[in-house]
């Protein structure tokens, strides 16, 4: 089993992204960080602690992350998400505390309890992590793997033209988190693999996967189509997969209003795979700096793959989608069905 610590702003994939972790047998999730980015900071943390009534991980820790980004407040919420960032899904209530230390001691602690262990995820705004290591400098000695979701590498942007979102929401806590990997190198320090928008755009969910997910999971379902009234919930008699379905309507729904089709990148279920299995993706190191000030590049991950300086980080620049999807839907359905239909 492999310690995993997962830093999300849960949203739509990254309940996915947690979905397949708690699914799959060699991780061992021993924490969750929530953190402002798709939604406010305290509704992340209602969704983290419902997802895991759901899923009958009651014990995992949960902590709550700054409400502010370095530099003030958060940005407006990400609108493909829903105002509670879980689309139209509804989770069960959950009477657990979160635990009575912040997101940022939440990670140190885990990564000096698990030393050369500890897989770390982080697949929203980097504001815990930086401020981590802030507390903790030493604490990329003691990952023994970090792999973030965020950026954009020779590719455009989604939130600017050049600009990702969870870089874009705190692109000073992302130029924190680079320079602690940046001109050192050390025998237990491994460089950070970043799934960027090149990367995680070409792995497109449609109706049809959730489809197969379903049937593997021994669930009824109706496949789900562009044509469908607006806010159409789940017939599905399996309470995960009802949440999925009811989650990704929206995220599809919100795709397509966006001009991409009736279709949804899974951006932060790959960092999770990948997180678990590095051989999943081709990666390629470089040297990755983000711009802080450029009036229209900030939040642009500016890469330079000469290799004339130390890397500071593996890029993630080639997948195969149907084998990730392969291993989403031999992970989660089986998972599901575990847990079983309504009561």
């Amino acid at each position: 089993m492999n310690p995993v610590f997962v830093d999300v702003d849960t949203g739509v994939d990254d309940a996915l992204a947690l979905m397949y972790l708690l699914a799959s047998p060699e991780a061992d999730v021993v924490g969750i960080a929530s953190t402002t980015g798709n939604v406010a900071v305290e509704q992340v943390c209602e969704n983290n602690l419902g997802l895991l009534e759901l899923c009958g991980f009651p014990d995992i820790p949960v902590s709550k992350g700054s409400e502010e980004t370095l530099t003030g407040p958060l940005r407006a919420p990400s609108r493909v998400h829903g105002p509670r960032g879980m689309g139209y899904a509804e989770l069960p209530p959950s009477d657990r505390r979160l635990t009575d230390y912040d997101s940022a001691a939440a990670w140190v602690r885990a990564a000096q309890r698990y030393p050369g262990e500890l897989i770390g995820v982080a697949t929203g705004p980097l504001t815990n992590l930086a401020l981590a290591l802030r507390a903790e400098p030493a604490l990329p000695t003691l990952l023994r793997r970090l792999v973030i979701m965020g950026g954009s590498y020779d590719h455009r942007g989604n939130t600017t033209p050049v600009a990702e979102w969870n870089i874009s929401v705190d692109p000073e806590a992302a130029a924190e988190v680079l320079t602690a990997w940046s001109g050192k190198t050390h025998e237990h320090q491994q460089l950070p693999i970043l799934c960027g928008l090149n990367l995680t755009r070409t792995v497109a969910l449609t109706p049809e996967i959730l489809t197969q997910l379903a049937a593997v999971a021994g669930s009824t379902t109706t496949v789900l189509s562009l044509h469908d009234e607006r806010g159409t919930r789940s017939a599905a008699s399996n309470a995960l997969i009802q949440v999925i379905e009811d989650a990704t309507r929206f995220y599809l729904e919100g795709y397509y209003d966006n001009g991409h089709g009736y279709v949804a990148h899974m951006h932060d279920p790959l960092a999770a795979a990948v997180a678990l299995d590095p051989g999943l993706v081709v990666t390629r190191p470089a040297t990755v700096e983000v711009e802080l000030t450029g009036t229209l590049t900030r939040g642009m991950t500016v890469t330079d793959w000469s290799l004339h300086r130390e890397p500071n980080a593996h890029i993630g620049i080639d997948v195969d989608p149907a084998a990730f999807f392969d291993r989403f839907i031999e992970r989660v359905g089986p998972f599901a069905r575990r847990l079983g239909d309504h009561s």
